[in-house]
């Protein structure tokens, strides 16, 4: 059996292709605007129409964020946001039915212990880990901790990435194939990368694993232009712009709904 028949990440891209839609994965960091707040952020999205929830956990030097994300981690590190927190929050969003993974730079897990950190999102719940500054050839330890607790290994690829290291990063990827749509740091545009639907080409040239896309998608309009050649379509800026643009908790939770709304339209209307 394959990874993304193996995992609940890969069963959300199946429910998704059998309904001829791409998916759409919301990406949130842990801790903002609260640890609490996160969660019902998360929740509220999920039950919008979200397929897979990432949650960030916050880091102090996050190098691939652009100033929308790198605010919203300092205010959640501000906050004292542990390891602890990410997986409470793990297990919170789970709980509430939606296939939930971690997005990560590696230090933290190094840190934590790369056996005990996935023994741990094992027992929160969680369904994968999301990787993006780990070589897949510095990769071994966390590939067979990730095998021994039945995660999702996700890697990215790049449009500079060259079709050798693309079949290389895919070989070792479970539940999805992470692309980055464009160089450079994260954040919603105004436009989606006209390099986006060749990477993920030549991606399928070299597995089966559905492919989402990342970096840019700001609204509903463009979410329908990545769902047109994606599997998923992945979108994290925008949210947290409006959670922080939100004057109070509950506009906070009605601005995220009303954007999932129109992001979830936009992943149908693609196809």
């Amino acid at each position: 059996m394959s990874p993304a028949r193996a995992s609940a990440v890969g069963a959300a891209f199946e429910r998704a292709a059998a309904e001829r839609r791409a998916a759409l994965v919301a990406y949130l960091p842990a801790g903002f605007p609260s640890v609490e707040g996160a969660i019902e952020a998360a929740i509220a999205i999920t039950e919008a129409g979200a397929d897979v929830i990432e949650i960030g956990l916050p880091y102090s030097d996050p190098l691939m964020d652009g100033p929308v994300i790198q605010e919203a981690v300092h205010r959640a590190l501000t906050g004292g946001t542990q390891v602890a927190d990410v997986l409470h929050t793990v297990a919170a969003v789970a709980a509430a039915g939606a296939p939930t993974l971690i997005m990560t730079y590696w230090n933290p897990i190094e840190q934590h212990g790369v056996a005990r950190f996935a023994a741990d999102l094992a027992l929160a719940g969680g369904s994968g880990l999301i990787t993006p500054d780990l070589p897949p050839e510095e990769a071994g330890p966390w590939l067979a901790a990730a095998a021994d607790n039945h995660l999702d290994p996700v890697f990215l690829v790049a449009p500079s990435s060259s079709d050798e290291r693309i079949k290389l990063i895919t070989s070792v990827c479970g539940g999805f194939v992470y692309a980055a749509s464009l160089m450079g740091i994260t954040g919603a545009r105004d436009s989606v990368s006209g390099q986006a639907a060749g990477l993920v080409s030549r991606v399928r040239d070299h597995t089966k694993l559905p492919v989402a896309v990342g970096l840019g998608v700001s609204n509903g309009a463009q979410a329908a232009q990545v769902a047109a050649f994606a599997d998923g379509v992945i979108v994290g800026s925008a949210f947290v712009q409006r959670l922080l643009a939100a004057s109070s908790p509950a506009e906070g939770l009605a601005r995220v709904r009303e954007l999932t709304g129109e992001l979830a339209e936009g992943v149908r209307s693609g196809r």
